[in-house]
């Protein structure tokens, strides 16, 4: 009797330790889906959340593997191809900006979705409140549109000194429905104008080919610079924004480091390799059986003011020192 006991102890106790060895032998899968294009095999943000993943022991090629989806812009692609991640059977979803985001939340109620970019995350319904997300979806947020307004205008003006007629680019309705960002961006812009002195333009883009005509507009306004309000499509052009800024000969202030780099002039933002970094902790929690409606959502704590030198010569700005020296990266 004495064996038998200690036979059904022993057998017992190594339940958790077999289902622990099958567990370190799979293989867990995420699948991304994303606004724009697959990216490229190494990117900085990729490979901030690979890193991080990879100081938490996941490895692709050994116990993790990762597939992508990108609608290429094409928003209207996206329930397809969330539809196909899901069928895939993924383990976690991880997704970049809210149209994503909500595409994959309305293909599955049942595997975890770790979003970023989320500018507010509960006006968007993706979760129930910051703290405690309920649900599927949780996330690392990245985009403080409305927060960080009156810091951009007031870094832009420290930047020009004389600044004095400011063009607002904005989108209020994206391809009917409204930018719910909006109206509180302007809002914000525009007592952050009068604490500085500044004038403002109110000047409004509906589609990507109004993009040149609001820079004609803000030229035959005699705006001396601009600011962008987030609005998809400035986010799907960015390319495009810096140049047409550039053939205009207007410098600006934008919400993403991508414009800067294609040719803007400056942006101040949060920082998205952080941002991506705490994204993939949360995707380490999930792999190891945290449910999302419990993990608060990340919120900024690293922001990053990014000049481009190029673009301040080309267009005949001598910086500040004083304002270079806040500067977190200078792309000369």
């Amino acid at each position: 009797m004495r064996r038998i006991g200690l036979a059904v102890v022993l057998a017992v106790a190594l339940v958790p330790l077999a289902a622990e060895a099958q567990q370190a032998g799979k293989v867990y899968r995420i699948g991304f889906l994303l606004n724009g294009s697959p990216p490229p095999p190494t990117t900085p943000l990729m490979d901030a959340f690979r890193d991080r993943l990879r100081e938490l022991g996941w490895v692709e090629g050994q116990n993790l593997a990762i597939e992508f989806r990108g609608a290429g812009g094409n928003f209207d692609r996206l329930p397809d191809l969330a539809a196909d991640i899901v069928g895939r059977k993924v383990d976690v979803i991880v997704t970049a900006a809210p149209p994503a985001a909500q595409a994959a939340k309305q293909a599955t109620s049942v595997i975890p979705i770790v979003f970023t970019g989320a500018g507010d995350a509960v006006a968007q319904g993706l979760v129930a409140s910051l703290a405690r997300p309920g649900g599927n979806v949780t996330g690392a947020m990245s985009g403080m549109q409305v927060d960080l307004i009156g810091k951009r205008l007031e870094l832009l003006k420290a930047a020009i000194p004389g600044l004095a007629r400011i063009a607002v680019l904005r989108c209020p309705v994206v391809d009917g429905p409204p930018n719910l960002l909006d109206g509180r961006s302007w809002s914000e812009i525009q007592a952050a104008a009068g604490n500085l002195g500044v004038t403002l333009q109110s000047l409004e883009v509906g589609k990507p080919d109004d993009i040149e005509g609001v820079f004609d507009a803000a030229r035959k306004a005699r705006a001396q610079a601009y600011v962008l309000l987030g609005c998809r499509i400035f986010e799907t052009n960015v390319q495009r924004v810096a140049d047409v800024a550039a053939q205009r000969r207007l410098p600006g202030m934008h919400y993403w480091t991508s414009f800067v780099v294609a040719g803007g002039l400056m942006s101040y933002d949060v920082s998205l390799v952080d941002i991506w970094r705490r994204a993939a902790v949360l995707v380490d929690k999930i792999l190891k059986g945290a449910k999302p409606a419990d993990l608060p959502v990340e919120q900024p704590t690293k922001f990053e003011l990014v000049i481009n030198l190029k673009t301040a010569k080309a267009l005949g700005l001598t910086i500040p020192p004083s304002v270079l020296g806040r500067a977190d990266q200078l792309i000369e």
